[in-house]
């Protein structure tokens, strides 16, 4: 007589031999799009609410006016509505807005559209985030994505990461904070050249991509640092003027990470990888603003709050603060965040440009097709 113990083996022993004769496809429904969903990491920019969470953290959005025109409300997003990665989402035809891992209730069937681990104030160095006392590092997000979230989505599609991922986009923005809020701000910086601090930023980030290729992931995209120079934060007591040096770091960095996108390649030989050059997105619309109309490239449409930082005029929102009648108007929102108008812009681009001073070397909807 067969056991308990023996019949559950061989039911267990039979799923296994299906699996082989039928692999999983991953989520492929057919569609022009074979995305199923998307993993995000990064910082405020493409943040959708894991802030929220943390209960030291003083880079929150989870107040009014942020969130003024989303229609959940304050959500967690460092804008007024929706960020690039709702706005991808849409073009992707993702059936939902990507959940927060920080969020309990992201668990179950919820992983299966994707999830976003990225955190305000983060960076690719784990020290960038000190002035916000908490932050989910970029190291952390990925750790969070290896430990907590590949296992039960594994669990609730019954597939392996090698047949599943590769039908996902990994979206990373980050960066922008190791210069505007390490870099520039620590004397400790000082005896490294932005050139050597560069290097090594961009060598952090090239390690941390392999790590994400290794456990499966193939279709990647890299935001590019916005133009640091041009934001209210640090433009205000300067009459509008942008600055160089803040602009020259963030060139290099893009410039390096663009490079990234064919070094990889010897590396990462079975991953495709699209940079997302939003700051030439964002710095032709301040440079002309009315061409794509907006008609305020230099201010806050938020009242912020009061800072010393780099000299300029504070970064988030006030709560409950004043905020600007056309949101649509204006090119950032608050001292350092753009509006979702702008948000618009860079997800409509990063979709369908055939420039390569854009997008490199192919659009999303073309590495959505691969």
């Amino acid at each position: 007589m067969m056991t308990k113990n023996t019949a559950t083996s061989l039911i267990l022993f039979c799923l296994q031999l299906l699996t082989c004769f039928f692999p999983c496809k991953g989520g492929e429904d057919g569609s022009d799009h074979q995305i199923k969903g998307m993993f995000v990491f990064g910082s405020s920019l493409v943040d959708n609410g894991n802030n929220n969470y943390l209960q030291y953290s003083t880079a929150k959005a989870d107040f009014l006016p942020y969130g003024i025109d989303f229609p959940r409300g304050p959500s967690g997003r460092f804008t007024n509505g929706k960020n690039v990665i709702d706005l991808l989402g849409e073009k992707l035809k993702l059936p939902s807005l990507i959940p927060t891992f920080s969020d309990p209730s992201t668990k179950g069937r919820k992983v299966v559209d994707g999830v976003n681990f990225a955190s305000g104030a983060s960076g690719i160095l784990d020290d960038t985030g000190f002035l916000a006392r908490q932050v989910i590092t970029l190291n952390q997000q990925i750790r969070n994505f290896e430990e907590v979230t590949l296992p039960e989505l594994e669990k609730q599609v019954r597939c392996g990461s090698r047949e599943l991922l590769p039908n996902y986009l990994f979206v990373v923005g980050a960066g922008g904070n190791d210069y505007s809020f390490n870099y520039f701000l620590r004397k400790s910086y000082n005896l490294v050249s932005l050139e050597a601090f560069t290097a090594n930023l961009t060598d952090s980030l090239s390690q941390q991509l392999k790590k994400l290729y290794n456990l499966g992931a193939r279709k990647f995209v890299l935001m590019s640092v916005n133009p640091l120079g041009c934001t209210p934060m640090v433009t205000a007591a300067r009459q509008g003027r942008c600055v160089t040096a803040l602009n020259h770091a963030a060139t290099l960095f893009n410039d390096g990470l663009k490079s990234l996108v064919d070094v990889a390649k010897a590396e990462m030989p079975s991953a495709n990888i699209v940079f997302v050059n939003s700051y030439k997105i964002i710095r032709d619309i301040i440079k002309n603003p009315a061409s794509k109309g907006f008609s305020n490239a230099d201010n806050a449409c938020c009242e912020v709050v009061p800072s010393s930082l780099l000299g300029g005029s504070g970064v988030l929102c006030k709560k409950g603060g004043k905020v600007c009648g056309d949101r649509s108007a204006h090119v950032f929102f608050d001292g350092l965040h753009p509006t979702e108008a702008v948000n618009i812009e860079i997800a409509t681009k990063a979709f369908t440009s055939y420039l390569h001073t854009e997008v490199y070397p192919i659009n999303v909807h073309q590495l959505a097709k691969l």
